[in-house]
């Protein structure tokens, strides 16, 4: 008996030529779509701590902010024996100069939105000062082009930093409107 080799028509392997042969190893589908869950449930948890680091970064550069203007402006009261006359939000007071804050930082918008706004000799209803009197203070106000954004957790960090940690009490509170502000005399 004589054999036959019989030749493979190239007809049938034309469309199997790049597929993976069984002996070789590849992803699956299944495999695929849980390396895809694993990693969404990892930024799931990432969110959160990030969106802390966000808050408390944005905390910190308020109190600080709070601070430098706060002891410009009673290096200002102690040099000239009066605070500044009241200004509008975002508008600095006659008498400080640049050389006195970082005007850029004063007329820009916060982190929270809303611009610094000083306050002498003003009368605010409401907010966590009884009374709502206050001889300088340097407030947070919401303007047309700055909206303020309200964050009761952002208040409390502010408040931990820059003073006792509690808004009813102490120099940082609420102020008109829940605006955030910083007593500097009482």
């Amino acid at each position: 008996m004589v054999a036959m080799t019989v030749q493979p028509r190239t007809s049938r392997l034309l469309g199997r030529q790049h597929f993976p042969r069984p002996g070789t190893r590849a992803f699956s589908l299944v495999e695929l779509m849980i390396a895809v869950l694993i990693i969404s449930l990892l930024f799931l948890m990432a969110v959160p701590a990030y969106q802390r680091i966000q808050r408390k970064a944005r905390a910190t550069t308020i109190a600080n902010d709070f601070r430098v203007f706060g002891a410009a402006y009673q290096a200002y009261a102690h040099e000239k024996g009066a605070w500044p006359p009241e200004a509008a939000a975002g508008v600095i007071p006659t008498g400080i100069t640049s050389q006195d804050i970082q005007t850029d930082k004063w007329q820009n918008s916060t982190p929270i939105g809303g611009h610094f706004d000083w306050e002498y000799n003003q009368v605010h209803p409401g907010g966590t000062s009884p009374g709502g009197k206050w001889h300088a203070a340097i407030a947070i106000t919401s303007t047309s082009d700055a909206p303020l954004i309200l964050d009761a957790d952002l208040m409390e960090e502010i408040d931990e930093a820059l003073d006792d940690g509690d808004l009813t009490t102490g120099n940082f509170r609420k102020g008109f409107g829940d605006c955030p502000i910083y007593i500097l005399e009482p």
